[in-house]
């Protein structure tokens, strides 16, 4: 049963306006949801194309370090000491590989990171 109700001689049902919110509703949730699957489609297609990328460099190079780099990273030795102290030692620094791509290749980190992230600590 729908209410009816009488403006400047028209009538209209109180129902419909109702209805028109959801399919509102309805069409918002449609689109989040394809871009929600979108993404996630996206998401999984990332390291599949990078690998791919990664190793189509490393293959069409004449020394086979075209996907490869290196950073210099910094050496820290930290020992801990009595109280809950620790002492940190500067052991140099070293040239340490890794994959030019978006996520780590061939067992090492990716040079965007690894450049981020400098310092190596190694604790005792």
């Amino acid at each position: 049963m729908t209410c009816r109700a009488e403006i400047s001689g028209k009538r209209i049902k109180l129902g419909d306006e109702v209805a028109k919110e959801f399919v509102i509703e309805k069409f918002i949730v449609q689109i989040l949801a394809k871009a929600i699957a979108a993404l996630m489609l996206l998401t999984a297609l990332a390291y599949p194309v990078d690998f791919a990328i990664w190793r189509t460099r490393l293959a069409l190079s004449h020394d086979g370090r075209g996907g490869m780099g290196s950073v210099e990273v910094k050496q820290v030795i930290a020992a801990e000491l009595k109280g809950n102290k620790e002492e940190y030692y500067f052991n140099g620094t070293t040239s340490v590989d890794c994959s030019k791509s978006l996520f780590p290749q061939g067992g090492v980190n990716a040079c965007w990171w690894q450049e981020r992230h400098q310092d190596a600590v190694t604790r005792y």
